[in-house]
């Protein structure tokens, strides 16, 4: 038997392993159950290059656990270990075995899939363990060996009888790490992180029903077997060529990955490149609220089929965190910081590769088949408008993509709603402007009004579309968006100087000093006057463009001016002074009678922008009825 000291940078290496080599310390099981995996790749690997002269057989990775002896073990039937390699790479913490193999073997053929560094990961085992124990057999013909270390740096290393090939680990668990010797949790932990790792798993064992012999009676029983458990799916639906898959695989492995989510997603895109960089996966399309906040971390990041986290900011673009699906590279590393992600070339690459990739479904989608992509779009709009507005170069893709639905339930590319309306929608100043609502009932007078002239109005309803709406007009030249209800229809589409108003500049200012005597104590509302139409609405309410817009895009995150997002709602009132009404307000003799006919017509306007409510509301029926008596 030998005896000695682990090969460390610090004699102290064990409580620093505990305290600060993972967040959280369950990550052990991930690490050793990786490095097991890792052990029978290479095996796999070298029979099927030649190097290894043993039969490969069906291996699988086994867990067990023994409370009474505060046991956990994992046992895989791969590679083994020599005592030269035990001394190597067990007691060398900073020699990497996984990253020696990779470089030896790098040009034999396929690459070996190797998942791990063997080396720090298998230290992970002592923020769980007082105890830990190796017994491993190497494929040569060589003895077995049993290492075994109690946290100190010294270890003890001697044959074992170990006859089959692979390698045990034994954990001898801590007092306060006892949860790790529940079922339960290894089995909820098993789930987590290797629930695709690509050798099967056997936890235990489960019962199986077998089918009733011919001649059965009905109420006899049906035989049962026990077989291993597998917990894990060694081939998931990402590790195959799309071709190999159909629809229904498709949707099978999304109830595989969300088993409590019953709606279906609306499609997939399925993710497979290996130059510049490795990448598989599978992103899917949900349908989405307007909530940007409650949708994501939805999307499970692999290493290698090995689960690191769900949190992929910084990995996939911003905008697609709100997709679902699974994105496995070997080029990301499985333990590093959310800063480190982020500068990292590699991790960038990808990025921009899934940009490319969904821009280009969508275009597919959109070109294959419109009708069904119409359908889908109120389903999928948040985030490519959510795209459009955060990365360049998917704004740039989504010009031939991206859909303006008009209140008529109308669909248009940009280029073709450009077309349809610049004849009619141009201003005297040579600027399309292309008109919008946000809600249907409640902007239902201004859009009637905008449709009484001919004018296509866009159907605009998702909480970013102030923030898209203010980068379309500075990327393109000579276009405004303007809301239906930001001003008077004549005044949102200037064709000509102000019409001629019936009033003189006197009566002007008698009307209006008139009108804010009795409105005045509203201070939301500015009063203007307006020579307009004399077919037109007396009273208009209107909320300018800029501050409304402005203050709506602060609410929803940034951009507009500080501390906009908690002015009160500021309106403009505005009185056509071509009006028979108005003409009547000016004329009227009796004090009491204008009163009432302001009033009347200013709660018809606030009716009408749906600002009307409570006690105003109350009181305005009552006036109604007094005035049809």
């Amino acid at each position: 038997m030998a005896t000695g000291k682990i090969n460390v940078s610090v004699d102290n290496i064990f409580p620093l392993i505990k305290k600060f080599l993972y967040s959280d310390h369950e990550i052990f099981l991930r690490e050793l159950i990786s490095n097991a995996t890792d052990a029978t790749l290479k095996l796999k690997h070298l029979t099927s290059i030649g190097e290894a002269k043993v039969e490969y057989g069906n291996p699988h990775i086994e867990v067990k656990i023994d409370k009474k002896k505060k046991e956990l073990r994992i046992l895989d039937q791969g590679i083994g270990m020599t005592e030269a390699e035990v001394k190597k790479y067990i007691n060398e913490v900073a020699f990497s075995g996984a990253e020696e193999f990779l470089d030896k073997y790098k040009d034999a053929g396929k690459d070996a899939g190797i998942i791990g560094h063997f080396g720090l990961g298998f230290y992970s085992a002592f923020m769980v363990a007082d105890k830990v124990e190796i017994i491993t057999k190497s494929f040569k013909d060589e003895p077995a060996v049993h290492w075994s270390c109690d946290g100190s740096p010294e270890f003890t290393l001697k044959k074992a009888k170990k006859e089959d090939r692979g390698t045990e680990i034994i954990l001898h668990i801590a007092d306060d790490e006892k949860d790790f010797l529940e079922e339960f949790k290894i089995r909820e932990l098993l789930k987590k992180y290797n629930k695709f790792m690509p050798i099967p798993i056997k936890f235990g064992t489960r019962t199986e029903t077998l089918p009733k012999p011919e001649g059965a009676k009905e109420d006899e029983p049906a035989p049962t077997k026990e077989v291993d458990d597998i917990i894990n799916n060694p081939n998931p639906a990402w590790t195959k060529k799309p071709t190999d898959l159909n629809d229904e695989d498709y949707a099978s492995f999304y109830r595989e990955l969300y088993p409590m989510q019953f709606e279906e997603p609306l499609f997939n895109i399925h993710l497979n490149v290996d130059y510049p960089f490795n990448l598989t996966g599978i992103l899917y399309f949900p349908k989405l609220t307007n909530d940007l906040n409650i949708q994501k971390d939805r999307i499970q990041l692999y290493q290698n089929q090995v689960f690191v986290t769900d949190n992929v900011e910084g990995i996939v673009p911003e905008f697609l965190t709100m997709l679902r699906g699974v994105i496995d590279s070997p080029d990301i590393p499985l333990n590093v910081s959310r800063s480190y992600l982020q500068a990292d070339g590699a991790v960038k690459k990808i990025s921009s590769y899934i940009t490319k990739k969904v821009a280009d479904k969508l275009n597919s989608l959109f070109k294959n088949n419109r009708d069904d992509f119409e359908k889908k779009w109120n389903d999928i709009k948040v985030v490519i408008e959510y795209g459009m507005l955060s990365e360049e170069k998917f704004f740039e893709k989504a010009e031939k993509f991206a859909l303006y639905p008009t209140v008529n339930n109308d669909y248009f590319t940009f280029e073709e709603l450009e077309n349809k309306i610049k004849d009619n929608q141009t201003d005297k100043d040579d600027k399309l402007v292309i008109l919008y609502a946000s809600d249907l009932e409640a902007q239902h007078s201004y859009i009637e009004s905008a449709k009484e002239k001919g004018y296509e109005v866009l159907l605009l309803d998702s909480p970013i579309v102030p923030h898209l709406l203010q980068k379309l007009e500075t990327s393109k030249e000579k276009i405004a968006f303007a809301r239906v209800d930001a001003d008077h229809i004549d005044n949102l589409i200037k064709k000509e100087d102000a019409s001629i108003s019936k009033l003189t500049d006197e009566e002007k200012d008698k009307l209006k000093e008139q009108i804010e005597g009795v409105v005045g104590e509203k201070s939301q509302f500015t009063v203007q006057l307006e020579a307009m139409d004399s077919t037109a609405q007396p009273f208009v309410i209107t909320e300018p463009e800029f501050m409304r817009r402005m203050k709506d895009m602060q609410q929803t995150g940034g951009g507009g001016m500080f501390g906009m997002g908690n002015m009160p709602d500021m309106f403009n009132l505005i009185v056509n002074t071509n009006h028979e009404l108005v003409g009547e307000i000016l004329t009227t003799k009796t004090a009491k009678k204008r009163e009432r006919l302001i009033n009347q017509s200013l709660d018809l306007a606030r009716l009408s922008k749906g600002l009307l409510k409570g006690e105003e509301l109350t009181n305005f029926i009552n006036r109604s009825y007094e005035m049809i008596k």
